[in-house]
């Protein structure tokens, strides 16, 4: 199963709160909105996607499963 941080752009308010809680994978463009890196899915990062997503004041961070 793939485990992918998601991103919706279009209900995203730039609040930067994932920036805040993930630091060192989301990163905010010049206009505060984030850009996930391709290390915030892996595994061990569990722990650290879920408090992203649920401290997203816009709920705009969604964790999607794939196969």
């Amino acid at each position: 199963m793939i485990v992918r941080l998601r991103v919706n752009p279009i209900t995203c308010e730039a609040h930067g709160m994932c920036a805040e809680l993930f630091p060192e994978w989301i990163e905010l463009d010049d206009w505060g909105y984030p850009i996930i890196r391709p290390a915030a899915n892996d595994p061990e990062h569990e722990e650290h996607r879920k408090r992203a997503v649920a401290a997203c004041p816009a709920l705009a961070l969604r964790i999607i499963h794939s196969q």
